[in-house]
C-alpha cells in the first residue's frame, strides 16, 4: 500500500489527471478498463477528489428478509475496521435500477468515518447529504432518497460491480466529479510519479503552446502547436515506451 504522504499528494489532482499518468502505466487497456462507464454523481464536489482503499459491500433495501440475519451490521464493522485506512466504501445496490432506500445517512456517515473511511461509492443513493457533509463524509452516488427501507450489509468483503466496472477489495480508488478510476495493484507504486510527470509534460508543451499564442499569425501558431504535440509525445515515450503519450 503506498504511504499516507503518498495517497496526499494523489489527493492534489482531480481523476482525470491521475488516468493520464496511469493509461502510461497499466498493462490493461485504458479504454476498457479502471474507470466508470455509467455517469456518476458527486453529491460533495467541493470537498475535491477523495482517494482509498476500497472496502465493499452489496446491499437490497427492498428485501426485508436480510435482517434475519441479525449480526450483519457488526460483523461488517468489524471487516471494515480491519482494512487499513484510508478507505472509500464501494457499494452496489441489488435493487438498481429502482431506488428504494440508502445505506447511506448521517448515522453511517459518522460510523465509517470513525472507522477511517472518507467517503463512498454507490450506485444507489444516499441521504442526510448536509449531514454527511459535516460528517467530512463524501458520496459518489446515482441520487438521492428519502429513506434506509431494509438497506443493510448482504455481502461484504467480495467483489462488487457499481457503475458499469467491477472493484475489487483492496483496490485503489481516485474518485471526483468526473468518475473514478480504480487502480490494479501492480500500478499503484508508480502512479504518483507518472501523474505528476504528465502534468508537468503538459504544462511545458502542448498548453504552453496554446497560451503562447498572442502575437503570432495562424501559420505559426499552427506550427508551434504541432511542436509542441511532437515534443508531448516524445517526452512520453521517452520516459515510458508503449507509444501511449496522445495529447488529451
Amino acid at each position: 500500500m503506498l504511504s499516507h504522504h503518498e495517497l496526499l499528494q494523489l489527493k492534489r489532482w482531480n481523476t482525470p489527471t491521475i488516468y493520464n499518468g496511469w493509461e502510461q502505466i497499466t498493462q490493461r487497456d485504458p479504454a476498457a478498463s479502471g474507470f466508470n462507464i455509467e455517469e456518476t454523481r458527486d453529491f460533495m464536489p467541493q470537498m475535491g477528489p477523495m482517494v482509498g482503499y476500497a472496502v465493499t459491500c452489496v446491499i437490497e433495501p427492498s428485501s426485508a428478509a436480510h435482517k434475519r440475519h441479525r449480526n450483519a451490521a457488526s460483523e461488517y464493522r468489524r471487516y471494515v475496521a480491519e482494512i487499513p485506512g484510508p478507505k472509500i466504501v464501494v457499494v452496489q445496490d441489488l435493487d438498481k435500477p429502482q431506488v428504494i432506500g440508502s445505506l447511506w445517512g448521517e448515522v453511517n456517515a459518522n460510523t465509517h468515518r470513525a472507522l477511517g473511511c472518507v467517503g463512498t461509492i454507490t450506485d444507489g443513493a444516499v441521504r442526510d447529504l448536509d449531514e454527511m457533509t459535516n460528517a467530512g463524509f463524501k458520496a459518489i452516488a446515482r441520487r438521492l432518497c428519502v429513506g434506509h427501507a431494509h438497506a443493510m450489509p448482504v455481502r461484504w468483503g467480495c467483489e462488487v460491480e457499481v457503475f458499469g466496472r467491477k472493484v475489487q477489495p483492496g483496490q485503489l480508488i481516485h474518485a471526483d466529479k468526473h468518475g473514478f478510476l480504480a487502480i490494479e495493484p501492480e500500478a499503484e507504486a508508480q502512479l504518483l510519479e507518472a501523474a505528476r510527470f504528465m502534468d508537468t509534460n503538459e504544462c511545458r508543451t502542448v498548453i504552453a503552446a496554446a497560451r503562447e499564442s498572442f502575437g503570432k499569425n495562424s501559420t505559426d501558431l499552427l506550427d508551434a502547436l504541432d511542436a509542441a504535440g511532437t515534443a508531448f509525445a516524445d517526452a512520453a515515450q521517452k520516459r515510458f515506451g508503449g507509444g501511449r503519450g496522445e495529447i488529451r
